[in-house]
């Protein structure tokens, strides 16, 4: 819980930010729009103490937001941002009014999408210039292109809204609290009609076991993520066929034996559990994966794994990558927060890569050679201290985006290698002050990156 903090106020951390809260967005025309805090922080980790969730408001006024004037606005858009975000267009907190429970859920499903400094304000100006109604539509484009997805919640008891057809970029369903069996039978017919959006139990205290599941035996898509969860076995009630599933960390630690009975799996995260971890080498049709706070020797148990073009290591120790270039036909990889990894080269090896991401490797100190990434279109980094040389960067080939979030170490210079780069279209810069990152784009010459609409591993 945020400390009380009197309104308006500038926040300098994250501790002061509660989810209601809001800020008036100056747009060009005299006119204002509205930004929320959705959630106080974006998770644990890095950057937790600077780094919130945010939404645009579906508002545009003559004068700066109040609670009565935005009582009845939804939010539009949500996003990973930074706290110059409010201060950087000289905005600060004004006050606070409770979410809605439709825009609180939109911030308790995982949010990866990051905006820069100035996206809010660039999007504000196109809600204000397209109106809602075509604002939304191309909103709605980018959700059904995957970019940031909604979520439905549902608790108990159920009301008749909740539901209520999905739209297209509604792609979780999920609950905190139980739902007692009858209304899993009425969330298991109503679901019949979309096995592949995700459906998520989540929080402390729900069940502690997944035999509920024996209501969806068709469905595609699964996630849990309890930490008092006992057991996996409710998972054989799912079909053979499964495609996507998520396991979140749990206090007890589990057997993983139960994926054998899933063969066609083509998407998995896995948070916190090793053991019979071996069994990933049987998931031959695994296209996507995710490790988080797991710790491998080695990349061996991944080598059988020919079709997987997607792998995120996140926190753990797997320190070891060499097996990287023998593993699928990798065309993302992102590596955050991983304790005691320091050596980057097998990246060199990648030569199928589109999208690299790195974050808060602090024992990182150089930067692999990307000449041979031919396809390397977009990197991210982040929040990496150790790195001052990015002339490597200037050998990827094919290099179209990069995003440098909180890089505040880096000056203006660092960036001298990226000019006149033959491949590179847009540059977002987080060097730590408004001044800094306007200099430096403007040395660059290039534009801030936006969202892509295309798809970046094609």
């Amino acid at each position: 819980m945020a400390s009380a903090k009197a309104y308006p106020f500038v926040p300098k951390s994250t501790a002061h930010l509660v989810a209601g809260q809001f800020w008036a967005i100056p747009l060009n025309d005299g006119k204002w729009a509205c930004g929320r805090v959705l959630a106080g922080s974006a998770g644990g980790g890095p950057g937790s103490r600077t780094m919130f969730v945010a939404g645009l408001m579906d508002w545009v006024g003559d004068r700066p937001p109040t609670e009565e004037s935005i009582g009845v606005s939804r939010v539009l858009e949500v996003g990973r941002v930074h706290l110059r975000t409010i201060a950087g267009t000289g905005s600060q907190i004004l006050g606070h009014l409770p979410l809605s429970p439709d825009d609180a859920a939109l911030a308790e499903g995982p949010v990866g999408r990051f905006w820069g400094p100035s996206y809010i304000v660039r999007a504000a100006e196109r809600l204000a210039e397209l109106g809602s109604d075509n604002y939304r539509q191309i909103d709605e484009e980018r959700a059904q292109a995957g970019l940031f997805p909604q979520i439905r919640a549902l608790r108990s008891p159920l009301r008749r809204g909740m539901l209520k057809p999905l739209k297209d970029r509604i792609k979780v369903v999920q609950f905190s609290e139980p739902l007692s069996d009858r209304e899993l039978k009425r969330v298991a017919r109503f679901m019949e009609s979309y096995p592949d959006v995700r459906l998520r139990m989540y929080g402390h205290g729900n069940r502690s076991d997944l035999e509920w599941l024996r209501y969806f035996p068709g469905h595609q898509n699964f996630m849990v993520d309890a930490h008092d969860l006992e057991s996996l076995d409710g998972l054989r009630h799912l079909p053979e066929t499964l495609s996507q599933l998520a396991i979140g960390q749990t206090k007890q630690r589990l057997s993983l034996l139960v994926l054998e009975r899933f063969p066609e799996l083509k998407t998995l995260y896995l948070e916190g559990h090793t053991k019979d971890i071996e069994v990933l080498s049987q998931l031959r049709r695994l296209e996507d994966l995710t490790l988080r706070s797991i710790t491998l020797p080695d990349l061996s148990v991944l080598l059988p794994l020919e079709r997987l073009w997607s792998l995120d290591l996140k926190l753990g120790g797997t320190t070891n990558l060499d097996l990287l270039p023998h593993i699928g036909s990798l065309k993302y990889l992102e590596l955050w927060m991983i304790r005691g990894f320091d050596d980057l080269s097998p990246v060199s090896g990648l030569t199928n890569l589109r999208f690299l991401f790195l974050q808060a490797l602090r024992r990182v100190t150089a930067l692999p050679d990307l000449s041979d990434c031919t396809r390397l279109r977009r990197i991210h980094l982040e929040t990496m201290k150790g790195l001052s040389d990015l002339s490597p960067l200037a050998h990827a080939p094919a290099l179209e985006q990069l995003l440098l979030v909180d890089m505040v170490h880096l000056r203006q210079e660092h960036l001298e290698p990226l000019r006149n780069h033959p491949s590179l279209q847009s540059i977002g810069i987080g060097l730590g002050s408004v001044k800094r990152n306007q200099a430096a784009q403007e040395m660059l010459g290039l534009p801030d990156v936006e969202p892509p609409l295309a798809d970046l591993y094609d």
